[in-house]
């Protein structure tokens, strides 16, 4: 069974226990105002405790009829229809009460405080459900916070949730691209040179292991991503020789800033993927910093067609980067080169962080 406080959405003890008080002085200074001028601190007093019995009361019912219309009518789109509700039950269960209590404890209640009762005007009634519209509104109000403050951490929730299933969608692609661009190679290379086949299968495996073990990291040290490049430039060397120079050049205290994973390799292949790479026209790629940004550059000497090509290494890179960065990869394209800047990450600038 729901409790009060999870159907209130706070703990309102604190609230009852401040504000009958205060409603009881108040509805005891507007009733009794002139009355009391001739009469000692003592019935002051003693009204006072009368009024509080009577608050105490009304606001305990009011409680449960806010409890009540509230379990019928829960959320945000039903706040119109509970409250027009709330307040017909408030009026039903003021006038309900105000007769039972007269018809019970009115008389003995205003003896012990030395008076004749309260007044009989419309005084007692406007002003009890005025302040009794104020609880409401102050009722309503914590629930509406709540109600919005709950529905923020769960939309967060929905979008963390959907930015993690974007970015495991997009490191998984990373994998398949990477085994599908070496068979592509060990295929072109196998008729050339088995041999050169053979080794490469080799270290093929070594730096496939490699990629399975980081599979579950969602950045990475430069240092480690530049380990990983070696390797598999290595792979390269075997069917390209020195048709294809690949330049590094990082400072050592740069080495701890971190990259999304396998991004330099897949830039290296795409550079490797789109142009000609011949004794006569040798590829260059350079990777060095510049600020806080790693530069990889290479010079631009497109082949007319390019095969087997997914199309998505730039893209993917792109992708990833913009979960971690407020600064996008930047691309740019000239007659002679062709170049990728990507922000190095440092640990205070996450945006996301890698262990959720």
């Amino acid at each position: 069974m729901l409790s009060f406080r999870k159907i209130l959405g706070f703990n309102d003890w604190w609230l009852m226990i401040v504000g009958i008080p205060i409603a009881a002085l108040i509805i005891t200074s507007i009733l009794f105002n002139e009355v009391l001028r001739d009469f000692s601190s003592m019935t002051f007093s003693r009204c006072v405790l009368v009024s509080m019995v009577y608050t105490t009361v009304y606001w305990l019912s009011f409680r449960a009829v806010f409890v009540l219309v509230r379990f019928w009518f829960p959320g945000h789109q039903n706040t119109v229809m509970r409250i027009w509700i709330q307040t017909a039950f408030i009026f039903v269960t003021y006038f309900g009460l105000r007769t039972l209590l007269k018809l019970t404890i009115h008389e003995p209640l205003h003896a012990f405080s030395g008076t004749k009762g309260v007044p009989d005007t419309a005084l007692e009634p406007v002003s009890t459900l005025i302040l009794t519209f104020l609880i409401q509104a102050i009722y309503e109000g914590v629930y509406f916070f709540n109600l919005r403050n709950q529905s923020i951490v769960e939309r967060e929730k929905l979008q963390r949730a959907h930015v993690q299933s974007q970015l495991e969608g997009l490191k998984n692609q990373v994998n398949p691209h990477f085994l599908f661009n070496s068979l592509n190679t060990l295929a072109q290379l196998i008729p050339e040179d088995r041999n050169k086949a053979v080794r490469f299968v080799q270290k093929l495996s070594k730096s496939y292991r490699y990629i399975l073990e980081i599979r579950d990291e969602k950045l990475i040290c430069l240092e480690d991503e530049l380990d990983f490049l070696k390797a598999f430039v290595f792979l390269l060397r075997e069917r390209f020789g020195d048709n294809l120079q690949v330049d590094v050049r990082i400072a050592k205290d740069q080495l701890r800033a971190k990259v999304v994973p396998l991004s330099l390799q897949l830039l290296v292949e795409n550079a490797i993927k789109h142009n000609i790479i011949s004794k006569a026209r040798p590829l260059h790629i350079s990777i060095y910093q510049d600020g806080e940004h790693l530069i990889v550059k290479n010079n631009l000497q497109l082949k007319k067609q390019v095969i087997n090509s997914t199309g998505m290494g730039l893209e993917n890179i792109k992708k990833r980067y913009h979960f971690y960065s407020d600064e996008s990869v930047q691309i740019e394209s000239t007659e002679k080169e062709f170049i990728v800047a990507l922000p190095l990450i440092r640990s205070e600038k996450l945006l996301l962080s890698p262990t959720t």
